[in-house]
């Protein structure tokens, strides 16, 4: 007799799975080339921890305010599809860049064009989970999308650790082969999702309009505040692969702590999610916070690789813990016309709070050392916890 947990499984809708797959292949191709990219820049560009952190910081930050254009869009267009498969398109292109980078600029001009793609597609695909999911499994979709997702962004480090391993540190031979998946990715999309109708028919209003904007509400911008607060907390995972370089292990298996981390975060994210469905969002995000600030305890407190081993566990499980939660609180706060331009606004935030956090993360980082950095962190998370107990009432 299938179990509870199964059935659940079963009934998520199939668009839900095929996002999920398409994400996964994704990962693959860009966590191939991020989880060496650091590596690649100290080592063999000679740039230095503040440059990966702007670098980082710029990246990141800039697909998360681009989402804010293609949420706006796909609400007013009412279709989703075609901005997503542009946004996979645009990731899948920009991988040849990283092979034929030789300066800082060509890597910060691969990393923004991948990021760029990243925005277009992030926001459209959110308001895609929510409009294809019944309410009241919608914490186990985006929990099960995230699992796929982060499925990949293990077996791409592990990828790239083999093939470093096999082609003796060859970072550009590994960056060619991230092309593949991405490809791949690409052609899932374009031929496995149906895209439902559009409920409303004839002209749309602005989405951004003042009038639009006040029915998002109190408790959706609480969302945005506590998500902003959050990002400050959690600077680039780049940051976590340099602090593994200190701890004396092989140059080729310092992405292995992406891979432990990334496996602990697609481990958790489903049943989190399943979680979130049956319990209070602003408690389990404070139980997520709490992780967090504890893993910035203790990859502050040593580099041995028992005790970084530790804090990248602890990461792994606060990602699995709050990142389709913060999803799914912005679905459950915002009106079903306005899902992708609520996820834009919300992503806004995020990216503004990721520049400043990793700009910030590398400068303690030279300034002042790695374990400043992460004292910093938690610090911050501490903050965030203090954003949770002025919530408005709402679920």
């Amino acid at each position: 007799m299938p179990t509870p947990s199964f059935r659940l499984l079963r009934q998520i809708p199939k668009g839900v799975w095929v996002l999920g797959f398409v994400s996964m292949l994704m990962d693959i191709s860009s966590e191939m080339i991020h989880s060496l990219l650091p590596l690649f820049m100290v080592t063999v560009l000679g740039t230095s921890a503040f440059t990966v952190g702007l670098i980082e910081g710029l990246a990141e930050s800039t697909a998360l305010i681009v989402k804010v254009f293609s949420g706006v869009l796909s609400d007013y267009l009412g279709r989703r599809k075609r901005l997503a498969v542009c946004g996979y398109a645009l990731g899948a292109l920009s991988k040849p860049l990283f092979a034929l980078a030789g300066s800082a600029g060509l890597v910060l001009t691969a990393r923004l064009i991948d990021r760029v793609g990243k925005g277009i597609r992030g926001a459209p695909r959110d308001a895609l989970v929510a409009d294809i999911t019944p309410s009241h499994m919608r914490g186990a979709a985006f929990g099960l999308r995230q699992s796929l997702d982060t499925v990949g962004a293990f077996l791409g480090p592990l990828l790239g650790v083999g093939l470093m391993l096999l082609w003796a540190n060859d970072f550009r031979a590994v960056f060619w082969v991230a092309l593949v998946p991405g490809l791949l990715a690409v052609a899932l999309l374009v031929l496995g999702i149906r895209e439902p109708e559009a409920e409303h028919k004839g002209p749309r209003s602005n989405p951004i309009s003042r009038r639009n904007l006040k029915r998002l509400g109190r408790t959706y911008w609480w969302t945005v505040l506590v998500g902003g607060v959050f990002t400050l907390a959690r600077f680039s995972e780049a940051f976590l692969v340099l602090r593994a370089q200190q701890s004396g292990v092989a140059l080729a298996l310092v992405p292995l702590v992406m891979v432990a981390m990334n496996l602990l975060y697609a481990g958790s994210a489903y049943p989190f999610g399943k979680l979130s469905d049956r319990m209070r969002h602003s408690t389990l995000l404070f139980a997520g916070l709490v992780v967090l600030a504890a893993a910035d305890l203790v990859l502050a407190s040593s580099t041995h690789w028992t005790t970084l081993l530790g804090g990248i566990a602890l990461w792994g499980i606060h990602m699995g813990m709050t990142q389709g939660l913060l999803a799914t609180m912005v679905a459950d706060t915002a009106p079903k016309d306005l899902r992708g331009t609520a996820y834009g606004f919300f992503n806004l935030l995020s990216g503004l709070a990721m520049l400043l956090a990793s700009g910030l993360a590398g400068w303690l980082w030279d300034r002042l050392g790695p374990a400043f950095t992460f004292y910093a962190g938690a610090a911050i998370c501490a903050l965030a916890l203090l954003c949770l107990t002025v919530k408005p009432r709402h679920h």
